[in-house]
């Protein structure tokens, strides 16, 4: 075949896309199981950061095991569902759902101490992208005992902010129950105060719409575990 003619051209740009297409899809099925196991790693991580337990690289899946002693799915209604994976429960799915069509996961954690906690899971959306992150309470099942929260795109010294302990050690301490009503902690400008009785943060100074994101994403994704969290609070007195 005359290599200065068109079918020839052609004929190898065919060739050559295949082959390529080929080697990186093959790259990529390869590549899938340990990309997976990285994103459950980085998942593990996270959920732990939320109880103040900061495991090296190469032993989150030991320490995970390790705290997180049980994981299961409820409803609205505090009904089990014994056949979902709370785990791999998409929660950026669920959020989009009417409250009472959501699966909410719940991670049981052991301290070392003893100490019982419950950490559950938010997602929301910040300035400039999807924000989340997990809570973790108390055994009674209404004081935080802490926080972890994550972005996607946030500005950095502004809603990115929210990854820094600064803002999430406020969360320490805070209830979601007084006097018997579920309140939602709120996210507030610095100075400022709720309209309401519920517990409040300070915003992060200069990053008023993702602060207000964070705020959001708690109401939203906490409110539908009240029943859950009225049933374990009024077991575990």
């Amino acid at each position: 075949m005359n290599k200065q003619s068109n079918l020839y051209t052609i004929i190898y740009i065919i060739v050559l896309v295949a082959v390529v297409g080929t080697a990186l899809a093959f790259t990529a099925i390869s590549l899938k199981p340990k990309q997976v196991a990285n994103a459950n790693a980085d998942k593990m991580r996270q959920i732990l950061a939320s109880v103040n337990v900061n495991p090296p690289a190469d032993s989150v899946i030991e320490y995970y095991d390790r705290y997180i002693t049980s994981a299961y799915a409820v409803n609205s209604r505090d009904e089990k569902l014994d056949d979902v994976d709370a785990f791999n429960v998409n929660i950026a799915a669920q959020i989009k759902l009417p409250a009472d069509e959501r699966v909410l996961p719940v991670f049981e954690c052991t301290m070392p101490d003893g100490s019982y906690k419950l950490i559950l899971p938010l997602y929301g959306a910040g300035l400039w992208g999807p924000i989340w992150g997990y809570v973790s309470l108390d055994s009674d099942a209404t004081t935080v005992y802490g926080a972890y929260f994550a972005h996607q795109g946030e500005t950095p010294g502004l809603g990115a902010e929210i990854e820094k302990p600064a803002f999430s050690s406020q969360f320490a301490g805070k209830v979601l129950f007084k006097d018997g009503n579920f309140m939602p902690i709120a996210v507030v400008k610095a100075g400022q105060h709720p309209s309401g009785d519920e517990d409040y943060v300070d915003g992060i100074s200069g990053g008023t719409i993702t602060s207000k994101g964070v705020g959001t994403m708690i109401d939203n994704c906490l409110t539908p575990y009240k029943s859950f969290l009225e049933a374990t609070a009024a077991a575990a007195k």
